[in-house]
């Protein structure tokens, strides 16, 4: 056979298998679609849907009480109940070490349980205002920083993987040089990177993982926060729809005045949450109301 016929006849050939791979491909279509299978969104649209979802469980969280348990650098540990009261957390000792509190020690805490409550119930319209206000002042500005960052990254996938048992985009995000923070607090995300595992069927964070690059001014002259501080966040189901946090860590640096460098750490641990009734508790113990 002529070489130029040979060459014609394996061109054909070639042609006819890419043919056949487009063919099995358009085929296979309808039973992905079947299987509730479908391509990767793209990362920012990732990140949209995530911060939607993050906004669901932030106006969640106050509903609900739970145990934090709280490891110093020392690996010792504390627990507390995290409790509702009159609209703001209230904490309550209950382990210390792994071990629970002494019976004299546990009735300390319910007292100063039940004389917070007391307190609080018997606030001025503009106390309780005020005291709620600080509550929502810190919740206000986790929202802000959550928000932010789908504006302050660019984010690109990295593909899938599987985390706890759960399909998860991984994204890998870097500052935006643009990105113009609308306040000092959100400055702080100008000087970080990190990475994300969000779920695929829900959009929720199953991890995420920060970490400062280069110095960050925190509050003008006074301090910067330095590389080497690192977060991470974990979220886990709680109720249909509903993420919240399961352990948050971090490690941090920071300078003050540009002489002294402060360190410092965090390890706690989040469970047991539940929708919180605490507000009909505190009517059961306001005087008058015990049993």
């Amino acid at each position: 056979m002529p070489l130029q016929a040979a060459a014609a006849v394996r061109e054909r050939i070639l042609q006819s298998r890419m043919l056949l791979a487009l063919l099995a491909f358009v085929l296979t279509l309808p039973s992905l679609a079947a299987a509730g299978i479908a391509p990767a969104p793209d990362a920012q649209t990732i990140v949209d849907r995530s911060v939607e979802a993050n906004q669901r469980d932030w106006k969640a969280a106050p509903r609900y009480d739970y145990q934090e348990c709280d490891r110093d650098a020392d690996g010792h540990t504390r627990t507390y109940d995290e409790l509702m009261v009159r609209g703001s957390p209230y904490e309550r000792l209950i382990d210390v070490d792994g071990n629970p509190i002494p019976r004299a020690q546990k009735r300390v805490e319910e007292q100063k349980l039940e004389q917070a409550i007391a307190d609080r119930s018997a606030e001025k319209p503009e106390e309780r205002a005020e005291r709620i206000g600080d509550y929502e002042k810190g919740r206000k500005r986790d929202d802000l920083l959550m928000s932010q960052m789908a504006v302050a990254f660019r984010f690109q996938s990295q593909g899938e993987a599987t985390l706890d048992g759960r399909r998860v985009y991984v994204l890998k995000a870097t500052p935006r040089p643009d990105y113009d923070p609308p306040n000092m607090e959100a400055k702080v995300l100008t000087g970080m990177e990190g990475t994300l595992w969000i779920d695929a069927a829900t959009y929720q964070w199953v991890r995420v993982e920060a970490k400062v690059i280069h110095p960050v001014s925190m509050a003008g002259i006074l301090a910067r926060v330095e590389p080497g501080t690192q977060f991470m966040l974990e979220k886990a189901p709680v109720a249909e729809g509903i993420w919240l946090p399961s352990r948050f860590t971090m490690r941090s640096k920071a300078r003050v005045l540009f002489f002294f460098t402060r360190r410092s750490q965090k390890d706690e641990t989040y469970y047991d949450y539940q929708l919180s009734s605490r507000d009909r508790a505190v009517e059961r113990l306001l005087p008058g109301n015990r049993r």
